[in-house]
């Protein structure tokens, strides 16, 4: 083990040379998480704008809405023609957003990225803010949310979400919908664009065949065309411990459980790798799980039981779901309860941990073999306040880790006990209480 881990932390040296820069644009010192790569001829930049997600919509859908807007091209060349000039070049320029941030990228062929980098520039400055374009992805977000009224998976985890997060952001749906979407305007986009998308609260990553000159010279091109915006901490939010059974009735054929539960435990923390072994061993080693092994493995009630360990800065907290016949509903949820008190109770076994280090250490360069992957690390390090040899030093400490400070870490953690349960099914066929 000892050697294995040695050639591990080998090869991470060699492959990662991802380093955190910054540059000055107007009155700011941007961040910015940077690799150079040869070997590929490829360029990409990313900017990621913070708490500037769904978690500050004001409009039910906004910030989605606000990136397809600037994903319609401009309003010189309209959604077509703009996609024509990119395809030419083989460029691609996007945006989308996550829960805490607005994201806007550009990619392309090493030899094209100064015409991507003008491209951009272009959409920068002439968004398709017409009412054409609105009326577009309106027609296009209102379609998918009626398609999403059948998508059982879906329904029964934004029920979750709403229970455990009552009261908060995070409970709203992200997506908005049909009402909030038809009412949105274009002066609803413009405002949520221009104040929450600012050269002083983005974070640039840039990687590729580009020299650290090269991306600093497009990221000022591109960057002074921002204001300066309002900048707000991420709101802590904590998961309901009410222990809630929400009955979903649908015509369905089996019964879809999503539950979770609050996790008191902030992403800054120094010992994650001991929240890595916990995940893993409950819900997210597939097969090596808890969940996995009891509910599947000797029941045979599902083919699939997952659940994870969600540590962001707006919220930490136990997710998980699966599916089941109707008939086993009451036992599938049952078991759910049974293999989380257990395990908060009992710890887990040496043998699992002893397996758990093997599997971690030896996967681990499959998770640093590209330069996106090495980029995103260094991203969520620098985003969660954590230097950028964070994970490397992880690794060593979950190496050395014994069984009782794995055991003494879960069984701290009593409140995963408290299972809020969102449940679709057919009620008629259920005794679920």
């Amino acid at each position: 083990m000892k050697k294995l881990f040695i050639l591990l932390l080998l090869l991470q040296g060699l492959a990662m040379a991802t380093s955190l820069k910054e540059i000055t644009i107007k009155d700011t010192q941007v961040p910015v998480v940077f690799e150079e790569g040869k070997y590929i001829p490829i360029v990409s930049i990313q900017l990621v704008f913070k708490n500037a997600g769904h978690l500050v919509n004001t409009v039910d859908g906004l910030a989605d809405m606000s990136a397809k807007l600037l994903n319609e091209g401009t309003s010189k060349d309209g959604s077509i023609g703009f996609a024509t000039k990119l395809d030419a070049h083989a460029v691609d320029i996007g945006a989308h957003v996550g829960r805490e941030s607005f994201i806007i990228e550009v990619s392309s062929l090493k030899s094209e990225f100064p015409y991507a980098v003008e491209r951009l520039i272009e959409l920068l400055k002439d968004p398709n803010y017409t009412e054409e374009a609105l009326e577009q992805i309106k027609y296009q977000k209102i379609g998918w949310i009626a398609q999403k009224k059948s998508d059982f998976d879906y329904i029964a985890a934004t029920t979750l979400r709403a229970t455990l997060f009552k009261g908060t952001a995070l409970a709203r749906p992200y997506d908005g919908t049909r009402e909030s979407i038809e009412k949105l305007s274009l002066e609803d986009i413009k405002q949520f664009v221009s104040s929450h998308l600012g050269y002083n609260n983005v974070i640039g990553v840039v990687g590729g065949d580009i020299s650290f000159d090269e991306a600093q010279k497009s990221l000022k091109e591109i960057l002074e065309l921002f204001p300066k915006v309002e900048t707000k901490e991420v709101e802590k939010v904590n998961a309901s411990n009410k222990k809630e059974v929400i009955l979903i009735n649908e015509e369905t054929q089996q019964a879809y459980i999503y539950f979770g539960a609050p996790f008191n435990y902030a992403y800054r923390e120094k010992d994650q790798y001991l929240a890595k072994i916990a995940e893993y061993l409950l819900g997210g080693a597939g097969f090596g799980s808890r969940l996995m092994e009891e509910i599947r493995v000797k029941r045979g009630l599902t083919y699939g039981a997952y659940a994870s360990l969600r540590r962001t800065k707006s919220v930490s907290y136990l997710s998980g779901y699966l599916q089941t016949k109707l008939s086993t509903q009451d036992e599938a949820k049952a078991l759910v309860q049974k293999v989380v008190d257990d395990f908060v109770k009992e710890g887990i076994t040496q043998k699992e941990l002893d397996d758990t280090k093997k599997f971690l250490l030896g996967s681990e360069p499959l998770r640093t073999e590209t330069l996106s992957q090495r980029l995103a690390r260094a991203y969520n390090d620098f985003y969660y306040e954590r230097p950028l040899d964070f994970a490397q030093k992880q690794l060593e400490k979950l190496e050395a880790v014994t069984l009782d400070e794995v055991n003494t870490f879960i069984k701290s953690h009593t409140e995963l006990s408290d299972l809020t349960f969102s449940i679709v099914t057919k009620q008629e066929d259920n005794k679920t209480k």
